[in-house]
């Protein structure tokens, strides 16, 4: 029975490794939450681009000299107050917006991600006080996106791979130009000293945001040095095709070597990322709903009463005052929500009860952001939720989007070409029911 135990838990283990490191888990389940996230920030800055100057920049109520005597209290990291003026603010500004539409149509996944990171950082540490709370869960999954490899479904680069022939990857110029010119202003942001190697003042402690810029960079490069390349030989002339043969197999060799320890080490780190992912929803639900069991209001069901009477969240007063003027109602839906975010977490191994629940979550927010007029925190926590949506939901979806979209791309055909193509067609060879 001991050796049947342990041949048993050996296999276990084995499998589990196997699982980890043989693929990226939950690649549908990452690209929503890349899409979600990066279209909630879009959108926010899209929406406050008239506003953009008092919310963050020179003309806001809290100064750049505030701002930096903060960051130098507590260590937080910014671009935008390297310099103090409009232009340096504006760049950076569009360049955030440039990087959230790269990041939601999945261009250069792993370079728009950084960026992506290093823009929703450095606005929101700018201003500390603009926000709602959707801010801080973005803040967070922006630096968890980095980590993730988001980009393997539903994403240009994605296409881009299917479209590649499978022995011919290209040389790809565009990627080396971004690579070198996001290397040369790192390294100007370095000698400058406005990103430090080692101290506070990075994402992990005694590491400074230097050493990490610097290590993506080197990654993401030696990642396209060992990319896969032609067959050995392919190219080998009538003569000495042999001993080039022979070099260019062992060079191919050692860089599929290299790219299959990459691909491992890629594969773990994106697992761990979601995993810390899943963890961070779970632990927002839990404190939200463990806190609110504490408050008077929530225990005598009276607590959604007061914000639908609140004119600053009333973007329809009529609705408010419907909502609000029921007892019954106000009831249901404050209990409702303590029941659904402490029961959430210990649901997840209830398939059928999570997904009940985690529908409710999402119809949760989304009243909120309809009633309360909180749109882009709905849209950052219906963005994490996405999470643990289960993967036959995500592919239906998936198909019906493209099924829409190639619909869409068609044009409407006259009767007379249809017919022509249909007599055309007639003499080709023949259809079955499979196509």
């Amino acid at each position: 029975m001991a050796r049947r135990f342990a041949a048993s838990a050996d296999r276990a283990v084995v499998a589990g490794v196997t699982k980890v490191t043989d693929r990226a888990l939950g690649p549908y389940q990452t690209a929503v939450v890349r899409i979600g996230f990066s279209f909630t920030w879009l959108a926010f800055l899209l929406f406050e681009w008239p506003n953009r100057r008092e919310l963050y920049g020179p003309d806001g109520p809290w100064s750049w000299e505030l701002g930096s005597r903060l960051v130098e209290s507590n260590h937080a990291f910014t671009v935008l107050l390297w310099s103090d003026g409009t232009l340096w603010f504006e760049t950076v500004y569009a360049l955030a917006v440039l990087a959230s539409a790269a990041l939601l149509v999945g261009w250069r996944t792993r370079t728009m991600s950084v960026l992506f990171m290093i823009g929703v950082l450095s606005l929101q540490n700018r201003s500390v006080f603009m926000g709602d709370g959707g801010d801080n869960v973005v803040h967070l999954m922006a630096m968890y996106l980095v980590l993730t490899r988001c980009g393997r479904v539903w994403s240009l680069d994605a296409r881009r791979r299917a479209r590649r022939p499978a022995d011919d990857p290209g040389t790809d110029p565009l990627g080396i130009a971004l690579w070198a010119v996001l290397g040369t202003a790192l390294l100007v942001a370095t000698v400058r000293g406005e990103v430090g190697w080692f101290g506070e003042d990075g994402p992990v402690p005694f590491v400074g945001w230097a050493t990490v810029l610097w290590s993506l960079w080197l990654v993401y490069g030696l990642w396209w040095c060992v990319r896969p390349t032609r067959p050995a030989g392919a190219d080998a002339g009538e003569d000495g095709g042999a001993d080039a043969g022979e070099d260019r197999g062992a060079e191919t060799g050692r860089k599929a070597d290299v790219r299959r320890l990459m691909d491992i080490l890629g594969n773990v780190v994106h697992n761990a990322a979601l995993l810390v992912i899943m963890a961070e929803v779970c632990l927002i639900y839990a404190t939200a709903g463990w806190y609110k069991i504490q408050g008077s209001r929530w225990q005598d069901g009276t607590a959604v009463y007061y914000p639908l009477n609140l004119d600053y969240f009333a973007p329809w007063p009529a609705l408010s005052e419907v909502l609000g003027s029921s007892g019954p109602m106000v009831m249901v839906l404050s209990y409702g929500t303590v029941i659904v975010q402490v029961a959430f977490p210990f649901t997840l191994f209830n398939r059928r009860v999570k997904n009940v629940l985690l529908a409710l979550m999402i119809l949760e927010h989304a009243s909120i952001a309809v009633v309360l007029g909180l749109p882009f925190f709905s849209l950052a926590m219906i963005a994490a939720d996405a999470v643990f949506l289960p993967t036959v939901f995500l592919v239906w979806l998936g198909g019906r989007a493209a099924r829409l979209g190639r619909r869409l791309r068609l044009r409407p055909r006259s009767r007379g070409a249809a017919e022509r193509e249909e007599t055309d067609g007639a003499s080709g060879p023949a259809r079955t029911l499979v196509g």
